[in-house]
């Protein structure tokens, strides 16, 4: 069974001849920041998803003039469908506060952007509901639960922390290596174009881990 898609995502997966042929679909590279309120509390994640060449390629047709990426102006529909279509997912962010599911609230300063090489990336931040305590543990992860989208963390300085209390850090904790059964699973289920389970994706993602003193 294959699981339902953000929107933006279903209408590439329509019109892109053999773009339902992989598994993953989509491809993100990941860069966050720690957001921290005045008094020292975690804020929320601020998330920057840079796509795959497929995928922008996708997201820029028609847009831009002379051969330059389009402006934030002329992406920002799309930027508005990501978001929207994204909340049903919880932005595939999944965080903990002192061992206890943290819920984040609407999106904010959403917005698309693309590079000279017209690679898009997508900007916004993921508020919590409630700001938290610095000084329990905090962590959080990206990842689609059923791996039709496979998110990685930037190799160079992916986790960065604005307006933390001192002696504040980030770490990540790397993912268990797959069994051999799952790494099978895997492989038939990128043969067949079905998803290798509505969990399987948490087994491949890095959990960011905040520490404050």
């Amino acid at each position: 069974m294959r699981p339902r898609l953000p929107g933006i995502i279903v209408i590439l997966a329509l019109l892109v001849p053999g773009f339902a042929k992989a598994h993953p679909h989509v491809w993100v590279v990941v860069r966050s920041e720690i957001a921290f309120t005045p008094d020292g509390k975690v804020r929320g994640v601020r998330h920057a998803w840079t796509f795959d060449e497929m995928y922008s390629a996708f997201a820029l047709q028609g847009l831009g003039k002379d051969g330059k990426p389009p402006t934030r102006e002329e992406l920002a529909p799309i930027a508005k469908v990501n978001a929207e279509s994204l909340a049903e997912f919880d932005y595939f962010t999944f965080a903990k506060h002192d061992n206890a599911k943290a819920a984040f609230g609407p999106p904010e300063d959403v917005y698309l952007e693309a590079d000279d090489k017209k690679i898009v990336t997508m900007h916004f931040l993921l508020p919590l509901e409630t700001p938290v305590s610095a000084r329990k543990p905090f962590s959080f992860q990206v990842y689609d639960p059923t791996y039709f989208v496979a998110f990685d963390f930037e190799k160079q300085d992916p986790i960065a922390l604005a307006a933390a209390p001192s002696g504040c850090s980030t770490s990540l904790v790397q993912p268990k290596p797959l069994l051999s059964a799952e790494t099978q699973k895997l492989s038939e289920a990128f043969f067949s174009n079905m998803s290798p389970g509505a969990d399987f994706g948490i087994k491949l993602a890095t959990r960011v881990v905040v520490a404050c003193p």
